[in-house]
C-alpha cells in the first residue's frame, strides 16, 4: 500500500532536487515565509496546494476537521489549530488567511444530522449520536451558525448552505483572537472565506463583510 508514496517521493525529489534545482536549497538556507495561510479540511479531496498550483514554501496549511477555528481561548488546554494560527500570523506575519471549506464535508454533514436528530428527539440525540472520542465535540464549534437552517430537504441545498455557514463562523471565530482583530485593523492582513464546489469545479468566496458567496471561479463549461 506504501509502495505509491515511494515511488511518488522519486518523482518529487527529480522534480525539486534534480542538478540545477535551487527552490528547497533557498528554502533551508532563508526559511519559510509563506505570505497566505489556508485553514482547509482534512478531507483527502481537498488539498490546497494541488487546487491552486502551488509549490513548497508558499503556503502555511491548518488542516482538521470541517476546516474548524475556535474562539480565542487562552487555557491550559491543548490547541493545536490556534497554535498554528498564532505561528501564521505572529511568526511567518502572513497577509492573508483564507478558511477553505468544500462540499459534501463529512464533518459538517455529521454536526448537521445531530441538528436534525435534537430537533426531533431533543434530549435523547446524545443516544443516537456516533460514538466518537474527539469529533462530535469539535464540530460543535460551527453549531451555533447552523441552527437557524431549515434542514426539511436534507441533505438538498441545506447541506451546502451549513457549509458556507461554519466557514464564515470560522472567519467571525478568527477575529476573536487580538493579534488578528489588530493585523485587520493595521491593514496588514486580510481574512476570507472561500468554499470548493468539488462536484462542479467552482470556487466560491465571500467579499468583504458580506455573508453572501460570490462564484469566484465558474466550473468548466
Amino acid at each position: 500500500m506504501v509502495q505509491p508514496l515511494i515511488d511518488g517521493f522519486k518523482n518529487f525529489r527529480e522534480e525539486y532536487f534534480a542538478e540545477g534545482s535551487v527552490l528547497f536549497q533557498k528554502l533551508v538556507r532563508r526559511g519559510q515565509a509563506p505570505k497566505i495561510m489556508v485553514v482547509c479540511c482534512s478531507d483527502s479531496r481537498v488539498d490546497p496546494a494541488i487546487l491552486f498550483g502551488l509549490r513548497p514554501g508558499e503556503l502555511f496549511v491548518v488542516r482538521n476537521v470541517a476546516n474548524l477555528v475556535p474562539t480565542y481561548s487562552p487555557d491550559d488546554q491543548l490547541h493545536g489549530v490556534s497554535a498554528a494560527i498564532e505561528f501564521g500570523v505572529r511568526d511567518l506575519a502572513v497577509s492573508e488567511i483564507i478558511v477553505l471549506g468544500h462540499a459534501f464535508c463529512g464533518g459538517i454533514s455529521a454536526l448537521c444530522k445531530k441538528l436534525i436528530e435534537e430537533n426531533k428527539d431533543g434530549n435523547n440525540v446524545e443516544k443516537k449520536s456516533v460514538d466518537r472520542d474527539f469529533i462530535n465535540r469539535w464540530v460543535n464549534i460551527a453549531k451555533p451558525a447552523l441552527k437557524e437552517i431549515n434542514f426539511d430537504d436534507w441533505p438538498g441545498n441545506s447541506q451546502h448552505e451549513a457549509e458556507k455557514k461554519a466557514i464564515l463562523n470560522s472567519v467571525a471565530n478568527l477575529k476573536t483572537f487580538p493579534w488578528i482583530k489588530a493585523a485587520i485593523k493595521n491593514k496588514k492582513l486580510r481574512v476570507h472565506g472561500w468554499w470548493f464546489d468539488m462536484e462542479n469545479g467552482a470556487l466560491w468566496g465571500n467579499k468583504g463583510s458580506s455573508n453572501k458567496f460570490e462564484k469566484l471561479v465558474p466550473g468548466p463549461v
